[in-house]
């Protein structure tokens, strides 16, 4: 009996304690400064990507949920400042754990996770997302919100 007394006590305190429940989506979560959400590849100034497709992330990732597939620049048609550029680019959402050992790695900062985490979907294709999808759009272009990428 005093072990049935004592679950009621707890039932009620947190019976009548403040709610924590936030109505999403018409309300968000506070996430704090260091949170790590959607994968970005960066431009430098110049409007050239900064990878040069090492694949340094691909190799540091601990689920191997990024592919990276490297290829020699065209020295009249430079994708990146490098030899080198990632030819392909993916990684496959369902399988990262968000860590940020990847961005880590990368040698030349090309890699960055940002805030964004609303990343549910009704596919699984959707959720691999490749190099045009997370590439930085060209400085002077107008941005479109990861929202809208689908």
């Amino acid at each position: 009996m005093l072990g049935l007394l004592k679950g009621l006590k707890t039932t009620l305190w947190f019976f009548f304690r403040p709610k924590v429940t936030v109505q999403y989506p018409n309300q968000k979560r506070e996430y704090s400064q260091r949170f790590r959400g959607l994968h970005e590849l960066t431009r430098r100034p110049d409007g050239l990507e900064k990878c040069v497709g090492c694949e340094l992330c691909a190799g540091a990732c601990p689920t191997g949920c990024i592919t990276v597939v490297g290829a020699e620049n065209d020295p009249a048609h430079p994708h990146s400042s490098g030899e080198r550029y990632a030819a392909v680019w993916q990684v496959n959402i369902l399988r990262c754990i968000f860590c940020g050992i990847c961005q880590e790695a990368c040698p030349t900062g090309a890699l960055h996770l940002t805030r964004f985490n609303e990343l549910a979907d009704y596919s699984r294709e959707i959720e691999i997302y490749t190099k045009d999808r997370l590439l930085e759009p060209p400085a002077g272009s107008p941005k479109i919100g990861k929202e809208v990428l689908g």
